[in-house]
C-alpha cells in the first residue's frame, strides 16, 4: 500500500540498498505488481521468465524510457541515448554501436589498446609492491584511459592528469549524490522535498553538471579547430561524429546531430565505458580478498593454463573456465542496480492478464533475477562454483543479466566484458593479493541507495619475478 506523496519510497530505503524490499514483495505479491515512487506507479518484473515474454520476446512494447524531469534537468532536455527515445534513440544509438565497431570493439585492436592500459596500471602497482595500496584508483586510471582513447583519441598522462583528477572526483561526486536518501527523496517527494532545509536538487548538482559538460565541450571545440573534414578515417568518436554532423547539415539536418547531442553522447559513453566496470573490479578484488580459496583456484587454473607472466588475452578466455565463474559471480554479487533504469510502454498491451495503457512506468528488476533463490541458491554468499558444470566447463545462467535485458541493454556492454576479462584475469595472474594493514575492504551495501565503487586497499606481490 503505498502511502500519499511518498509512495514506497520509505519501504525501499528502510533496507538499503533496496535488494530486500523487492524480494519480500515478490514472495508476497508474485513477479509482477506496482511499485510506487511518490505519486507515480511502476509495474515490476521481477522474474527471468517474465523478462523474456515482455522485454526481450516483446522487446518494441517495453523498449521506452521515462522521460524524468531531473533528467531533463541535468541534460538541458531530451538529449543523448541513454534517456531518450524514438528517432534519436534510435540513430545515435546505431552509430555509437557501428563507430565503435570500426574502432575495433571486439576485435585485436580494442584488445591491444586494453592491453596497453593493463602494462601500464601495473608500472605503477610494481613501484609499491609489499606496501598497501590504493587499489581501484590505479583501476580508475586505466579504464578512464581506454573510453577517452575511443572518445577523445588521448590518454591521461602528464598534464592530462589534472583532467582525470577531475573527471574522478565528479565521478564520485556523482554517485554519493545520487544513492543518497536526501536526493531520491528530492526526486520522487518533490512536493514535500522543498521543505527540506539546505541545497535543492538543482543547487546540489548544478555545479557538477557545469563542470562535467565544460570538459567534454572543451573536447569538441578542440576537435573541430583540429579535425580534416576530407579523410575517410576518424581517430575517435568525437571526430566521428564531427563528421556526421557536418554530413548532415549540406543535406540540411541541423538538429539530429547538434553540439548539445553530441556533449550528452559522450557522457552516456563515458558512464557506460567507465562506471559499470570501475565498480565492477573493485567488487571482485573485494570479494576475492573475503575469500581466499578462491584466489587460490584462481591461481591454480592460470598456472596451469597460463604458466607464465605474459599478459592474457581474449584467446585464452575459453581455457579458463574458473577465472570466468569468477568475474561472473562478482557481476551477480556487486549487483550494482538495486532499483533498474525506468522504462515505459511503448503501446497498449496486456501483461499478467491485465491491460496497461501506453506509458504506463515498467522496470526489468534484474537485481530479484540474480538473487533468485531458486536458481542461485544462497544467494548472497560468493560462490564461482554455481557456474562450472560437471564437465569442469563455465555454464551459461540466462539469469545472470547484469547489462539488463531487451532492446536497452547496456550501449558498452562490449566494451566491458572485454575490459573486464583483461584486466581482471591479468591481474591475479601477475599479483597474489592480501589484505592492507588497515584489513579488509568493506563489503556492506546498506550505507547508501545504490552501489557504488569500493575503497580497496590490499598489498600486492608478483608471482612471476
Amino acid at each position: 500500500m503505498p502511502l500519499p506523496l511518498f509512495g514506497n519510497v520509505l519501504s525501499l530505503s528502510a533496507e538499503k540498498p533496496g535488494y530486500e524490499s523487492f524480494r519480500k514483495w515478490t514472495k508476497q505479491y508474485g513477479d509482477v505488481f506496482t511499485f510506487w515512487l511518490g505519486s507515480s506507479p511502476y509495474v515490476i518484473i521481477s522474474s527471468y521468465k517474465r523478462m523474456k515474454e515482455t522485454f526481450i520476446k516483446d522487446g518494441e512494447t517495453y523498449m521506452n524510457k521515462v522521460q524524468l524531469d531531473f533528467q531533463r534537468f541535468i541534460r538541458d532536455g531530451n538529449y543523448g541515448v541513454a534517456e531518450t527515445n524514438g528517432l534519436v534513440w534510435t540513430t545515435h544509438r546505431r552509430f555509437a554501436l557501428s563507430t565503435l565497431r570500426d574502432f575495433g570493439l571486439g576485435k585485436d585492436l580494442m584488445q591491444e589498446k586494453i592491453l596497453i592500459e593493463v602494462e601500464e596500471t601495473f608500472q605503477t602497482f610494481d613501484k609499491n609492491v609489499g606496501k598497501d595500496q590504493d587499489i581501484n584508483e590505479r583501476f580508475n586510471e586505466g579504464v578512464a584511459n581506454v573510453i577517452n582513447q575511443m572518445l577523445f583519441g588521448y590518454r591521461f598522462e602528464k598534464e592530462k592528469m589534472e583532467e582525470l583528477k577531475k573527471l574522478s572526483e565528479l565521478m564520485e561526486y556523482q554517485e554519493q549524490f545520487f544513492s543518497s536518501f536526501r536526493t531520491n527523496f528530492q526526486i520522487f517527494v518533490p512536493q514535500l522535498a522543498r521543505f527540506l532545509p539546505g541545497k535543492t536538487f538543482e543547487e546540489g548538482i548544478s555545479q557538477w553538471k557545469t563542470d562535467f559538460f565544460a570538459f567534454f565541450d572543451k573536447q569538441i571545440g578542440e576537435h573541430r579547430k583540429k579535425i580534416d573534414f576530407d579523410s575517410d578515417e576518424s581517430q575517435d568518436y568525437a571526430e566521428a561524429y564531427l563528421k556526421e554532423q557536418k554530413k548532415r547539415e549540406a543535406e540540411g539536418d541541423f538538429e539530429m546531430f547538434s553540439d548539445k547531442q553530441l556533449s550528452n553522447m559522450c557522457i552516456d559513453l563515458w558512464f557506460a565505458g567507465l562506471s559499470t566496470t570501475n565498480i565492477t573490479i573493485s567488487w571482485t578484488i573485494s570479494y576475492v580478498l573475503h575469500n581466499p580459496e578462491v584466489q587460490k583456484k584462481i591461481h591454480e587454473e592460470l598456472d596451469q593454463m597460463i604458466s607464465s607472466d605474459r599478459m592474457v588475452t581474449m584467446s585464452d578466455k575459453n581455457d579458463l573456465p574458473y577465472m570466468n565463474a569468477v568475474i561472473n559471480e562478482s557481476q551477480r554479487c556487486a549487483n550494482i542496480l538495486p532499483v533498474n533504469l525506468f522504462h515505459c510502454t511503448s503501446r497498449d498491451t496486456v501483461l499478467n492478464g491485465y491491460s496497461i495503457q501506453k506509458g504506463t512506468g515498467v522496470l526489468a528488476q534484474i537485481s530479484t533475477v540474480m538473487l533468485d533463490e531458486e536458481v542461485f541458491p544462497d544467494p548472497y554468499k560468493f560462490n564461482p562454483e554455481r557456474f562450472i558444470d560437471e564437465n569442469v566447463k563455465l555454464k551459461k545462467v540466462e539469469e545472470l543479466v547484469p547489462f539488463s535485458v531487451g532492446k536497452r541493454q547496456c550501449l558498452g556492454e562490449g566494451l566491458a566484458r572485454m575490459e573486464l576479462f583483461l584486466f581482471i584475469s591479468n591481474f591475479f595472474n601477475r599479483y597474489k593479493v592480501s589484505a592492507a594493514s588497515t584489513g579488509l575492504p568493506s563489503l556492506d551495501k546498506s550505507k547508501e541507495l545504490g552501489v557504488i565503487p569500493r575503497k580497496v586497499k590490499a598489498v600486492l606481490e608478483k608471482r612471476y619475478v
